[in-house]
């Protein structure tokens, strides 16, 4: 099956759009995992299984993995989620960019290493460092787009001598060029810029949107599916992390990321 196939069909199993975010930080974890060699991966096994029933797929960030030496607790995560929601699309967030003999080594870390769906990739650097992961038919390559931080702008808004600013050059450049093999690739657009978002979903069509930025960094989530949503009314991988891995960190720490995630997801469900 491919990407585009697998979260098609999770977006209409699961009735969501919303996306967990894998982003474990140690410092943050309840008393029961503190000093444990595994807690990183116990940690994110535990929001799993608890936030599972209320979203559409899992989005590992590779760094907080790997600052921590945990590269064999995210093998054994992905792995977990593969064998245990197995309809659930796993994105690996890793935002590589590089020429293509080293993203080929990269595309086969996310994809044989990890086993993800997708990755999130670069695109500064042109198609050749894109084209390694689009080999990969059956798996999704999600380029960033229009990013939710602030510094984002610096570049993302540099315009060309027709006036269109980079982020719209790339979503056409990746819609109209780069996705030959059709429904391989999405966008990463921010949740903190909802006009920007209405502006790539224009350019697009019904590709698929990777949207961070709600919860913690502030995004709405009403501005967000309103600009966002294709014409199927999904089309969107909404992804919330802090406020869902860190609801809690007392005793019931599993049951508030649960409840947050079932919030969010009706949340966004409730927009019209």
């Amino acid at each position: 099956m491919t990407f585009n196939a697998k979260l098609t069909s999770a977006w209409q199993n699961s009735g969501s759009q919303l996306m967990v975010g894998l982003d474990p930080d140690p410092a943050r974890f309840p008393a029961e995992l503190q000093g444990r060699n595994d807690a990183i991966y116990e940690f994110c096994r535990e929001i799993v299984d608890a936030t599972a029933p209320y979203v559409c797929g899992f989005k590992p960030q590779i760094a907080y993995f790997s600052a921590h030496r945990a590269e064999d607790q995210l093998e054994a995560l992905c792995q977990y989620i593969r064998e245990r929601y197995a309809d659930l699309p796993l994105v690996l967030d890793a935002k590589r960019g590089d020429i293509g003999s080293t993203a080929e080594q990269y595309a086969q870390e996310a994809y044989e290493r990890y086993g993800a769906d997708a990755v999130t990739v670069n695109p500064y650097m042109g198609y050749d460092s894109v084209a390694p992961y689009l080999e990969w038919k059956d798996r999704g390559v999600i380029v960033l787009c229009r990013t939710s931080n602030p510094g984002g702008s610096d570049l993302q808004f540099v315009e060309d001598r027709d006036g269109t600013p980079l982020y719209l050059r790339v979503a056409s450049l990746v819609a109209e060029q780069w996705d030959r093999n059709g429904g391989q690739c999405g966008l990463v657009v921010g949740a903190t810029f909802p006009q920007e978002i209405a502006k790539v979903r224009a350019r697009v069509g019904d590709m698929p949107l990777l949207i961070p930025g709600i919860g913690a960094q502030g995004g709405s989530i009403t501005e967000t599916v309103r600009a966002g949503r294709n014409s199927r009314a999904t089309g969107m991988m909404i992804n919330s992390s802090r406020a869902v891995l860190y609801a809690d960190n007392g005793e019931g720490w599993c049951a508030a990321a649960a409840r947050v995630a079932r919030e969010t997801r009706d949340a966004i469900n409730a927009v019209e």
